[in-house]
C-alpha cells in the first residue's frame, strides 16, 4: 500500500502530484540583519567572523578568516576587544535563552592571536594617484588612514602627540589597554605604507593642504583638552584635570596626587582617573557626582570595577569650596526633571587634590580661517558623508557630534575613508538599503541548549590596586571556540537541516554545504511548518502570486 503523500519520502510516489497548486502561501529564504551586526558603531559583520571562529579547523572558517572578516570594518579587534562597551552584547539575542554571546571576547580572543601569528594585511588597490591628509592618530584618525590606503590612496597623518595613539593611549590607563597591544596594532598599519609625521601641529590647513599637494583632509582631532569648572579654592588647593592626569601617566614623571584624591564627575573618564589614583597610592579616592548613579554616563561596569578597587562614591554631592586638605561639599537633591538642586546642607572631605572629570572638548583653532566650516558647541558641523561645509575636509571622531568612544570613532574613519574616496573619484556611492533586524520574536530559541556565557579572569584584587597590570584576562582557544558556538545566526540560515527533516511533501531540497536549502514549489503546499519550526528565524511566508 502506498503512504499518503503527506509523509511519503519519495516524492514521485505520492498519490497526488503537484500539490503546490494547493498553496495559498509560498516559504522563503530571507537574510535578516543580526541585531548584534545593527548594534555595532563600527559595522563589523559580527555573525559572519562568529561563524568563521566557530568552524576553526575545518574548510568553511577558522581563526585567520574570522580575523579577516573584522580587518574589513575594523583594524583594531585587539583593542576593541578590551575597551568597547559591548552594545552589540546589550542587543544580542541570546540573553533571552541564558546570557549574551561573548563577542568581546571572541574579538580580542582573536586580536590577540593576530598579533602572535604575526597577521598582515595586504594591499592589492592599484593606486589612485590621490593624497589624504589625516589630521590626529586616533581611533578615528588611523581607521580612517587604514581604510584609505586600502583603497588605494597614498595617506600622511599629522599627530601633535610623540606617539600614535590619541586617546587610545593618553586617555584609556594600561590596566584596561596594555600598550604592547596598543603598539601591535598601531604598528602594522603603518607598516602597510602609511605616513605618521609625529610631533607635529596642524595650524594653517589651507596652506597645508595646498603648498603640500593634497586632494582632501580627514580632521581627527581627538577631545584631548579637558573642561574647567569654577571651583573657589584657596591658593594651596590642588586642581588638576582627568585629562591631564591620564595623559602624564605616559610620561616620565608620573603626577604626585596625595592619599586622599577627590575625582569630580561621573563620566567613564572619572572612573579612570580615580582607578588610576588607587594605583598612584591613594588610601582613600572618591569620586563626587551630582547625582545618583542611575544617572551616572558612566557604563556599568566601569563603576562596578572601580567599587571593587575601593573607591567610593559620593552621590548627589557637589564641591563648592576647595582648601588646602579639605573640600567643602554640598549635599544635592534631584528635582522633577533630575537636574541636581542645592539643599544649603553642607558637610567636609579630607583631600590632597581634586581631580575634575567635567567632560572633553577638541582644540579646533586649525579651523578659524577655514572657508565654509561651521562649529556649534564646541563641535564640527558634518553632513552625512562627514563632509564639512569646505568642499575636500571632512572631519570625525570626538570633534563632531556623537557619543565619544573608540568604537564610534572606528567608525566614523571607516565611513570617512569611503566618502573620501568616493569625492575623489567624483562618484556618487549607491544607497545601500539595510534588511530588517531579526528580533527574538522570529526565532525557536528552544532549539538551542543553554550554555551560559564563558566568565572571563580577572587579576586578583592585591595586584589591581598595587600595579598597572591588565585586569581582565582573555579567553583561550577553548573557550573561545565555545563562546563563538554559542551564537543563535538570528535571522540567517546557518543549515541545520530543520526545514528539511520538518516538511511533510519532501519539497525543501538541499543544495550542499554552503549553498543551503530551495523550495520545489510543485510539491509545497504552504503548510507553514518550515517557516514555524526554523530556529533562526531565516524563512516568512508570503503570499502566493496568481
Amino acid at each position: 500500500m502506498e503512504k499518503p503523500f503527506a509523509i511519503t519520502l519519495d516524492v514521485g510516489s505520492s498519490l497526488a502530484n503537484k500539490t503546490g497548486s494547493w498553496r495559498t502561501e509560498r516559504p522563503v529564504y530571507v537574510d535578516l540583519l543580526p541585531p548584534c551586526n545593527n548594534a555595532c558603531p563600527a559595522g563589523e559583520n559580527i555573525q559572519q567572523w562568529l561563524y568563521h571562529a566557530e568552524a576553526s579547523g575545518s574548510d568553511d572558517g577558522g581563526y585567520e578568516a574570522a580575523w579577516r572578516q573584522i580587518m574589513r570594518d575594523n583594524p583594531f579587534p585587539a583593542v576593541m576587544g578590551r575597551v568597547c562597551y559591548r552594545p552589540c552584547e546589550t542587543a544580542c539575542n541570546r540573553a533571552r535563552v541564558d546570557s549574551a554571546v561573548g563577542i568581546n571576547s571572541v574579538e580580542r580572543f582573536l586580536g590577540d592571536e593576530a598579533i602572535r601569528q604575526g597577521w598582515t594585511v595586504p594591499v592589492t588597490a592599484a593606486p589612485s594617484g590621490k593624497r589624504v591628509l589625516v589630521v590626529g592618530a586616533g581611533p578615528s584618525g588611523l581607521s580612517a588612514a587604514y581604510h584609505l590606503t586600502l583603497l588605494g590612496h597614498r595617506v600622511t597623518i599629522a599627530d601633535s602627540g610623540p606617539v600614535a595613539g590619541g586617546m587610545m593611549r593618553y586617555g584609556i590607563p594600561a590596566y584596561r589597554l596594555p600598550r604592547q597591544v596598543l603598539d601591535a596594532e598601531i604598528g602594522r598599519l603603518l607598516a602597510m605604507g602609511i605616513t605618521l609625521q609625529p610631533s607635529t601641529t596642524i595650524t594653517d590647513l589651507p596652506a597645508v593642504m595646498s603648498e603640500e599637494g593634497y586632494d582632501a583632509t580627514f580632521l581627527a582631532v581627538g577631545a584631548q583638552r579637558g573642561k574647567r569648572a569654577y571651583i573657589p579654592a584657596g591658593d594651596s588647593a590642588r586642581i588638576l584635570d582627568a585629562v591631564s592626569v591620564l595623559h602624564a601617566m605616559e610620561g616620565n614623571d608620573r603626577p604626585m596626587l596625595g592619599r586622599r584624591v577627590a575625582v569630580y564627575g561621573g563620566g567613564n573618564t572619572a572612573m579612570d582617573a580615580a582607578r588610576t589614583a588607587r594605583r598612584l597610592g591613594a588610601t582613600d579616592a572618591v569620586v563626587v557626582y551630582r547625582r545618583t548613579r542611575d544617572r551616572m554616563p558612566a557604563h556599568d561596569i566601569e563603576v562596578e570595577e572601580a567599587l571593587e578597587e575601593g573607591v567610593r562614591m559620593m552621590w548627589l554631592s557637589t564641591i563648592t569650596h576647595a582648601a588646602a586638605g579639605k573640600l567643602t561639599i554640598e549635599k544635592m537633591k534631584l528635582d522633577a526633571t533630575g537636574f541636581p538642586q542645592p539643599t544649603g546642607e553642607f558637610t567636609e572631605l579630607d583631600a590632597d587634590s581634586v581631580v575634575l572629570a567635567l567632560g572633553q572638548e577638541a582644540e579646533l583653532s586649525l579651523l578659524n580661517d577655514v572657508e565654509g566650516v561651521r562649529i556649534e558647541d564646541g563641535v564640527v558641523q558634518v553632513g552625512p558623508d562627514l563632509m564639512t561645509g569646505h568642499p575636500g575636509i571632512f572631519a570625525g571622531g570626538d570633534m563632531i557630534p556623537a557619543d565619544r568612544t573608540v568604537t564610534i570613532a572606528i567608525g566614523h574613519g571607516k565611513k570617512a575613508a569611503r566618502s573620501i574616496d568616493a569625492w575623489l573619484r567624483g562618484i556618487i556611492p549607491a544607497a545601500s538599503g539595510k534588511h530588517a533586524v531579526a528580533t527574538a520574536d522570529r526565532l525557536n530559541t528552544w532549539y538551542y541548549s543553554d550554555a551560559p556565557a564563558t566568565v572571563r579572569p580577572q587579576l586578583e584584587l592585591a595586584r589591581r590596586i598595587g600595579t598597572f597590570d591588565e585586569v581582565v584576562g582573555g579567553l583561550d582557544e577553548r573557550t573561545a571556540q565555545f563562546e563563538a558556538r554559542r551564537c543563535m545566526s538570528c535571522g540567517n540560515c546557518f543549515e541545520c537541516d530543520n526545514c528539511y527533516g520538518v516538511c511533510p511533501d519532501n519539497a525543501v531540497v538541499k543544495l550542499g554545504p554552503g549553498q543551503r536549502y530551495q523550495i520545489d514549489l510543485d510539491y509545497c503546499k504552504g503548510c507553514g511548518i518550515c517557516a514555524s519550526e526554523c530556529p533562526c528565524g531565516a524563512i516568512e511566508m508570503r503570499p502566493e502570486r496568481r
